[in-house]
Order: C-alpha cells, then sequence, then structure tokens
C-alpha cells in the first residue's frame, strides 16, 4: 500500500497548512509519482517562491529534516518556471496558478482523477458544480472522478439534516472506525470529517464496543484546540453581519471560544451516537498545534454488585483497544505529556492520557411521578416513587496533533485506499 507503486497522479486543491502538509505527506510515502497542486493564484515572484514555502514550516521545520532527519540536504531542484514544476525529492509536482473555482481546475488536462481539497471553502455535497461560488462537484465536473474533502460536509442550507439529506454518492468516514462503509462503485464525494471528530470517534468507539450505548447515559465533550488559519494575528474589525465577534480578535493573546461540528460529524461515523445526549465545544488557544479533547460520560453502574466502573477499568479498555488496532492508529499511554510531545506523532488518532483518566460513582435521586412515559396510576400505588441510579462520570483526555502527525497522516491513508480501489 505504500513505497515505490508507481500509481499515477494526485491532485491537490489548495496549499494552505493541510494543503502543503499534505503534499509533504505523499511526497514521503511515494505511493504517488507524481502530484499536481491548484494553488488558484500567482505567489510571490514565482515558483522559487513556491519552492520557498514547500520547503520550510514554522512547526515541523525543513522539509528535508522531515524526510531524512538531521542528515537530510536540500530535496527541491528542476524548479521550471515556465511550465510550473518542480522536483522534490524525485516526485514532479505540477502547480496550477490560474483557477479559484473547481469546475475551472485543469484536472482533465493533467489526467488527474483523484482529487483532496484541502481548501476548506467547497463543503456543501448538494451544492451544483456550476455553482458561481464553487462546489466540490466542480472537481467531478472538471475531470476528477473522486474528490475527498479535508473537513466534515456543511449544508448551505442550515434546516437541512446531514443526514438524511445527504446525497447518496457522498459519503463521512474516518479510518479505523467507519472506512469500510466507502463504496468505489457508489461514492464519488468522501469527506475524511475532522482532526477533532476523528480523535473523539477513537476516543468512543472502544468505549461502546464494550459497554455499548445503552450504558452511557450522555457524553460531552470540549477540545482544547491549537490556532487555525482562520483566525486572526491581531485584533481586527468585524465584517458587515458577523455574529461571533470572537473570531475576529487575536489568537497571539487570548483563549478563545468557538464551536464545533465535531458531535454532528460524529453521528455519521458512528450511528450508536444517536441515541446518546451529546454535547460539543472547542477552546482554542495560542499554541501552533497539538490540541487535546476532553472526553466526559455518564456511564450506568453495572446491577447487582458486578464490577464497578473505576479508572483502571476505563484504562484497561483503551490498553486492550490500542492493543488490538492493527493500523495503530489509537495509542495509549501512562506516561504525563503535554502538547508538544504529541506533534508529529505518525498516525495517532487519539493518544489516551490514562495517567489522568478519572471516574466518581454517585447515586442520582429520580422521582418516577416526574418520568414521562411511566402509567401514572401504576406510580400511584407505590410507597416509594423515588428510586436510586448509580451513575459514574467518567474523565478521559486524548491527545492528537490537528496537522501533520494525525490528521494529515489519516488524509493520506483515505486517500491511498480509495486509490487502490480506482
Amino acid at each position: 500500500m505504500d513505497l515505490n507503486q508507481n500509481n499515477g497522479k494526485i491532485g491537490i486543491n489548495g496549499f494552505g497548512r493541510i494543503g502543503k502538509l499534505t503534499v509533504w505527506h505523499h511526497i514521503s510515502r511515494k505511493y504517488f509519482n507524481e502530484i499536481v497542486v491548484n494553488v488558484g493564484r500567482q505567489v510571490g515572484k514565482g515558483m522559487e517562491d513556491l519552492a520557498h514555502y514547500m520547503e520550510r514550516d514554522s512547526t515541523y521545520g525543513l522539509l528535508s529534516s522531515y524526510l531524512y532527519g538531521f542528515k537530510g540536504k536540500p530535496v527541491i531542484t528542476d524548479i521550471d518556471e515556465e511550465n510550473g514544476t518542480m522536483v522534490v525529492d524525485g516526485i514532479k509536482i505540477t502547480f496550477l496558478r490560474s483557477a479559484r473555482n473547481p469546475c475551472d481546475i485543469a484536472w482533465m488536462d493533467n489526467d488527474v482523477k483523484l482529487v483532496v481539497d484541502t481548501t476548506g471553502q467547497f463543503l456543501d455535497p448538494i451544492a451544483q458544480a456550476d455553482d458561481p461560488k464553487g462546489a466540490l462537484r466542480g472537481h467531478l465536473a472538471a475531470g476528477a472522478e473522486k474528490v475527498i474533502a479535508s473537513a466534515p460536509f456543511k449544508f448551505k442550507d442550515k434546516g437541512l439534516d446531514l443526514k438524511n439529506a445527504m446525497p447518496e454518492d457522498a459519503v463521512t468516514t474516518v479510518m479505523g472506525i467507519n472506512d469500510h462503509v466507502y463504496d468505489p462503485r457508489k461514492h464519488s464525494l468522501i469527506s475524511n470529517a475532522s482532526c477533532t471528530t476523528t480523535c473523539l470517534a477513537h476516543m468512543m468507539k472502544p468505549v461502546l464496543d464494550v459497554m455499548g450505548s445503552q450504558k452511557i447515559l450522555s457524553a460531552s465533550m470540549a477540545t482544547i484546540h491549537a490556532a487555525t488559519g482562520s483566525q486572526q494575528v491581531l485584533d481586527r474589525l468585524p465584517g458587515a453581519g458577523a455574529k461571533d465577534l470572537r473570531k475576529n480578535r487575536s489568537i497571539l493573546n487570548n483563549i478563545i471560544l468557538t464551536s464545533t461540528g465535531a458531535a454532528n460529524a460524529l453521528r455519521l461515523v458512528i450511528p450508536e451516537m444517536e441515541r446518546i445526549g451529546f454535547i460539543a465545544e472547542s477552546v482554542r488557544i495560542p499554541t501552533g498545534t497539538g490540541s487535546l479533547v476532553i472526553l466526559v460520560l455518564n456511564l450506568q453502574e453495572n446491577p447487582g454488585g458486578g464490577e464497578p466502573i473505576r479508572r483502571d477499568v476505563i484504562n484497561n479498555i483503551y490498553r486492550q483497544a490500542a492493543h488490538n488496532d492493527a493500523k495503530e492508529y489509537l495509542h495509549y499511554t501512562d506516561k504525563q505529556n503535554v502538547s508538544g510531545d504529541i506533534i508529529g506523532m505518525p498516525r495517532a488518532a487519539a493518544t489516551i492520557e490514562g495517567h489522568e483518566t478519572h471516574t466518581r460513582t454517585a447515586e442520582i435521586n429520580i422521582n418516577l411521578s416526574n418520568v414521562p412515559g411511566l402509567d401514572q396510576s401504576i406510580i400511584s400505588t407505590l410507597e416509594n416513587k423515588n428510586i436510586h441510579v448509580p451513575v459514574t462520570q467518567t474523565v478521559i483526555y486524548g491527545w492528537y496533533d490537528n496537522e501533520l502527525g494525525s490528521y494529515v497522516n489519516m488524509l493520506g491513508d483515505r486517500t491511498v485506499t480509495i486509490a487502490e480501489d480506482m
């Protein structure tokens, strides 16, 4: 599935954080023998400036060091301004610098069948190819056969339900969770969900597999998330009609409350979550990458004096799940980590920090007279209308590199698995 497979071309739309790091990933992996990147505009003074941007990264260092460690030497050669090409560690890269709208990108002229859209701008799977503002389906009209979005689908029509209104040719997958639902005969648009959904899914699934959804009374999560490119370096005047004024505040100086679509996307990849009440929140902090999901589960205790749910029980679930994960997407550690320790960790969808797992059990007092759906004529005959239900609240911490280490590496795996079926 990996090195030196000589598997043709891959197209990448967008050359921001995820776009550039996706190029790094595939240069290292060498599954594709050519990469076509649509930048959509002129960059600096030309190809030399594109190469400059390509080979340096403020978070991950030099591309040569990423590929070969301290022995790495410059890997970009054969820069051709006229043809918009360069060779990076033996891989030819062609840069397209004119079209912004997906339907106008020269995928057909460059014989590109598989496109990864990393712009975050075209996420509505319903929007038609000729949408004047651009659409994911525009890539199909331009010659691509499969399009992978590096973000969750979003309907422009907020009244539509993300699950029920999803077109038949579109699907959301997370590697190691539900990637098997992708049908190459049926699906043309594939969302790789988000970095947070990926981490959260790998945190939820082991507990669901062992305990079942009936035992999870409610769940909530907060992601302590690194800054993203959409945030402001310094305070900026909000645009007309802006609803969230915090998006225009400096990420260098603030902890910023925001929202996340992880809860909705999670239901698409783990259907059992439909019956579990779930709240998801996000807090942005002034770091470049390296994020954390704090997952809180309220679990009904075992009836009849069974083994109580305690810290070791939860940690053993994750230890075993990580041990059984052949793809090594789930990691477990008893070590004490900080966010910098997770940066660049290969293919780690989630790293469970078992040292910080906490549980606390308490009895919840429920007055049956206030429970809807119960026959009140029967309830009135009871001498004691109150019942006591033991519930254990569990707090679980999961680290993830929201850029290269976790998300981009898993996006690369998704891309290769789709390419293998084309």
